[in-house]
């Protein structure tokens, strides 16, 4: 059968992925232990790209009742693991700006460039946003 990239039911080609399929899947630390899970992806309107996934470490730290904003030039896709790899430390996921499971989080430009400055990465790759 012949995977048509315009069909709206698709789910995975080479180089291409539906965001419900990412929801959902596993994140890595770079000891291949599961620390948690992409709850949401955040989408700049105008350009369509990905900026953030919204984390949860449920079981990493006793932490599971937040979700955390991660830039998503973070997370790199590991095929091995069938999951996304992040280099966080414990340290740095205590710390880390975060909302409740249960809340709406503001993102504003403020906010944006908190959980920038915090990663020290902007949402599309190393540099940081302006």
């Amino acid at each position: 059968m012949h995977t048509d990239i315009r069909d709206p039911n698709i789910t995975e080609t080479h180089s291409l992925v539906a965001s419900d399929m990412v929801v959902g899947t596993a994140v890595y630390d770079p000891h291949d232990k599961r620390i948690g899970s992409v709850e949401k992806l955040i989408l700049e309107k105008t350009s369509g790209r990905v900026s953030y996934a919204v984390l949860s470490f449920g079981g990493f730290l006793g932490i599971g009742e937040d979700y955390y904003p991660v830039p998503w030039s973070m997370l790199t896709y590991d095929e091995a693991v069938g999951g996304f790899r992040v280099n966080l430390t414990k340290e740095q996921v205590e710390n880390a700006p975060r909302f409740a499971a249960n809340a709406d989080y503001d993102w504003s430009s403020e906010n944006s460039r908190r959980i920038s400055d915090y990663y020290s990465a902007g949402p599309y790759g190393s540099a940081k946003p302006m």
